[in-house]
């Protein structure tokens, strides 16, 4: 197992255990408060240490060796965890929305500011301390689950400071002839919440469905077209097809080329000499792409 994969398992552990200390104190200060958006920042706390935990089962399968049932590894299961965890998101959010909604109709919710303002404060600087810390760190792991992990720490920090803001402001406004809307700032500050956020969760889903369907990402059709097109002046290479690929941190790449006749007889050091140039073309060398380049006379191999 790699040091990266090793400092990658720590991360998510100690970010499972800190969002059970957030998530069990939204819910608790929710209650006592009586703030759906409090209590909507815990779970939202809840379902992130369970996606958390899904990604460090997955982190710890994708640090074995393949088999011979799953040969190409387990990189396809990164894109169906994302796709599964940020699901899980967009329908918190929708249900937040909804709760938002009917908190508004039914004249809104009283709530003790005071509580509700120290949750808030003590959040919002211990969500921001691990959002900056985890992407400093994931810098040098570049794992794209702690990637979800850390946009999930940032999200939660800026529910609590929107919270904070809120609650502020509502215990600005006692007092004033503004007092009767203070009941109505709790879900409506949910309902905004629930509507900002929901666009990263979507986005997220979005991508990890593109992998799973194994959709090519235009950029790096795009990348492999330039390099395979100056090549072939370069060479005089007669055709050439390219299928490249990416699921999770895995790469696939393959790539058949059609040589010319007076190329026959310039031996496979020359010819891997070409390989070696389109490897180092494509870049992201290492154990998660898979590359094959293969060489022939016969259009039928494109």
């Amino acid at each position: 197992m790699s040091q990266n994969t090793l400092l990658e398992q720590q991360i998510l552990k100690r970010s499972i255990f800190c969002t059970l200390i957030i998530a069990s104190m939204g819910i608790l200060f929710g209650i006592l408060c009586g703030s759906m958006s409090i209590i909507f920042d815990g779970m939202f706390s809840a379902i992130d240490a369970g996606m958390c935990s899904l990604s460090l089962l997955v982190s710890r399968l994708l640090g074995q060796p393949h088999s011979r049932r799953f040969q190409y590894g387990f990189w396809h299961v990164e894109p169906l965890v994302l796709a599964f965890n940020g699901s899980l998101l967009v329908l918190l959010c929708l249900y937040a929305f909804v709760n938002a909604v009917k908190g508004i109709v039914e004249g809104g919710r009283e709530l003790e500011l005071g509580w509700a303002i120290v949750y808030a404060v003590v959040v919002s600087v211990f969500c921001f301390t691990l959002y900056l810390r985890q992407r400093r760190m994931n810098k040098t792991v570049q794992s794209e689950l702690i990637a979800l992990d850390t946009k999930s720490w940032l999200m939660s920090a800026c529910i609590s400071s929107a919270l904070l803001v809120a609650f502020i402001l509502s215990w600005a406004m006692e007092g004033t002839r503004y007092e009767h809307l203070i009941a109505y700032t709790d879900p409506f500050v949910l309902a905004l919440l629930t509507l900002v956020l929901i666009p990263v969760p979507i986005k997220t889903v979005i991508a990890a469905v593109q992998e799973v369907l194994q959709m090519t990402p235009d950029s790096l059709d795009s990348k492999i077209e330039a390099l395979m097109e100056r090549l072939t002046l370069q060479y005089g290479f007669l055709d050439y097809s390219n299928y490249a690929t990416r699921m999770g941190r895995g790469l696939f790449v393959e790539i058949h080329i059609i040589v010319p006749p007076e190329m026959d007889k310039i031996g496979v050091l020359a010819l891997d000499k070409i390989r070696d140039e389109i490897s180092q073309g494509i870049g992201e060398l290492g154990p998660h792409r898979w590359l094959t380049i293969a060489f022939t006379h016969d259009n039928k191999w494109l």
